[in-house]
């Protein structure tokens, strides 16, 4: 326990400046205020980790798995949801585009970077090629993919309304329904954890419960407190330093609030749980592609006084249209519930490469956009590819992923692939 304390004590020190700057209102150049604040955010982020991930013998091996992801990703809600607000707000700023660029770099960095680094590691650490998933893990493959194909019908209307809200929060409702489904961890295989929450898990239950409330609440005060300061002072140091500030907002602002949540899974590999550890950045892709993104016309409604759809622009509807071919993309390389290392380098490679363009255009508008629209095609014709060979799946995932219809029991060896040419 004394480690799992020193842990707490490090990440409430980091913590501290944040808070001084907050409350006390000292001016400070606006990438100092930045860097504060970023990592505020992170180390609220860690101790929602550490809380959540100790939970895992409590509840269903698979809603752990999806609340861990839910509640591990507050932090890019909090930012995500005070862009909206304020695009509500003042309706004529740039603030709707911040919104969209937020929600749509972190959901990219998940799948673009976060599931090759499990591979990655997996193949540096274990000596393995790919991370096999489990017959159980069609539900994260089914709903990911449910979800990825209604964010087309949001870019073909261009814009997101109270509709599609009710729409994607009862598809992520349908997605925990699924994963409750699922065994316990104890009636699973006996999973070791990992950081600090081992040391929380030789604590009796009611201790460890109200640890991880206090975690919770310290985390969740931190994130209310900086949200909105580190949200400004990211525009502030667009301008400051002649960068832009949608890429800032982009890329900057997901990395402070994925990172531990990246982190604990990397340590799952660390501990021969690849599995677990690709499964729950594929939950957490799935509660920011339906919740997140389902609450945006809700917070700009909140800041507009009334009910009113988002719309988007010509550069967030092709940023929209990437993300949605990216995660087609990513659905059609794990139906043969696999993520192999060839599969992993290619979304880093491709990810790599449009974020390059990204950012070389970044103040030329109509190139990026035109970049946009390019590498989302590409996306789509790769994914077209790959649900064409393994289309021999597809019923599997459906009936089991989405319908909760039980497989039989995998042999002994593990999981073995469907039938079909794998071309990845």
């Amino acid at each position: 326990m004394r480690k799992f304390a020193l842990y707490v004590a490090l990440a409430v020190v980091v913590t501290l400046p944040s808070f001084y700057l907050r409350l006390s209102g000292t001016p400070a150049a606006p990438p100092f205020q930045a860097a504060i604040f970023f990592a505020a955010i992170l180390a609220a982020g860690f101790m929602l980790s550490w809380g959540a991930e100790a939970a895992e013998k409590h509840v269903s091996q698979g809603l752990t798995i999806g609340l861990l992801a839910l509640i591990t990703v507050l932090p890019e809600y909090a930012v995500d949801l005070y862009y909206t607000y304020q695009a509500g707000l003042h309706p004529t700023s740039a603030y709707a585009g911040f919104a969209a660029a937020n929600m749509t770099g972190a959901n990219r960095l998940l799948v673009g970077v976060g599931w090759p680094l499990i591979v990655l590691l997996h193949r540096w650490y274990n000596g393995k090629r790919d991370v096999e998933l489990h017959r159980d893990n069609s539900a994260e493959i089914a709903y990911l993919g449910l979800a990825s194909l209604y964010a087309f019908v949001i870019v073909a209307k261009n814009r997101i309304d109270l509709l599609d809200c009710g729409i994607l929060a009862a598809i992520f409702a349908a997605y925990l329904w699924r994963l409750g489904k699922l065994p316990k961890a104890e009636e699973a295989e006996a999973d070791e954890e990992v950081g600090p929450a081992a040391a929380l898990a030789t604590l009796p239950s009611a201790w460890q419960w109200t640890i991880m409330a206090v975690l919770t609440v310290m985390a969740v005060a931190v994130i209310l407190t900086v949200a909105e300061p580190f949200a400004e002072s990211l525009l502030a140091t667009g301008r400051q330093w002649g960068v832009s500030q949608f890429m800032l907002v982009q890329w900057v602002a997901p990395l402070a609030s994925e990172t531990p949540g990246v982190v604990l899974v990397l340590l799952f590999v660390l501990k021969q749980r690849p599995t677990a550890s690709l499964s729950t950045l594929v939950s957490d892709k799935i509660n920011q592609w339906t919740l997140l993104v389902g609450m945006i016309p809700l917070a700009y409604a909140l800041g507009a006084g009334r009910v009113q759809h988002f719309e988007l622009d010509a550069r967030q509807h092709e940023e929209f249209f990437l993300t949605a071919a990216q995660s087609l993309f990513a659905v059609g390389l794990l139906l043969h519930l696999r993520l192999t290392l060839r599969s992993a380098l290619l979304l880093l490679g491709l990810f790599g490469g449009q974020f390059a363009l990204a950012w070389v255009y970044q103040h030329d508008e109509p190139r990026t956009v035109l970049v946009l629209t390019y590498v989302g095609w590409g996306y789509l014709v790769l994914a077209a590819g790959l649900f064409w060979s393994r289309r021999a799946v597809l019923g599997q995932h459906i009936r089991e992923g989405l319908l909760a219809r039980m497989p039989p029991p995998e042999p002994a060896d593990g999981p073995r692939p469907a039938p079909g040419r794998d071309i990845t």
